[in-house]
């Protein structure tokens, strides 16, 4: 289940940034955050197995008119498998039914992936 980010859950995001390469400086950290408070062309949802679960990682997107860019994905240690990752994918496109889910180069072959499979 994904939950869009709010402040609240400012310090939860940014431990799951901090698991990103380009984020483990503070001050790309504190600018990603700033994209998510100050525009709502970039969104993150936080992610979690089932409603009574701790949430286990982040989605991060940019909104076009024609789509939506998988910009990256963070999830904790123990929920690093594909699995988890295509039922994350599962819920970005169940809550954006009417866009394509397009990649950045990194995540591309991921969403390919799990298209091919879950519509293949």
């Amino acid at each position: 289940m994904l939950y869009k980010y709010k402040k609240d859950y400012e310090k939860i995001v940014m431990g799951f940034l901090s698991y990103l390469t380009d984020f483990k400086n503070i001050r790309n950290l504190k600018d990603e955050m700033k994209l998510y408070n100050q525009t709502d062309e970039y969104q993150i949802f936080l992610y979690r197995p089932e409603p009574d679960q701790d949430f286990v990682g982040i989605v991060g997107i940019q909104m076009t008119e024609q789509f939506v860019m998988l910009r990256y994905i963070s999830l904790a240690p123990n929920y690093r498998d594909q699995q988890n990752e295509f039922n994350l994918l599962a819920d970005l496109a169940h809550a954006f039914p009417n866009d394509e889910v397009l990649a950045t180069p990194e995540y591309a072959r991921l969403l390919s992936d799990f298209t091919r499979q879950n519509h293949g």
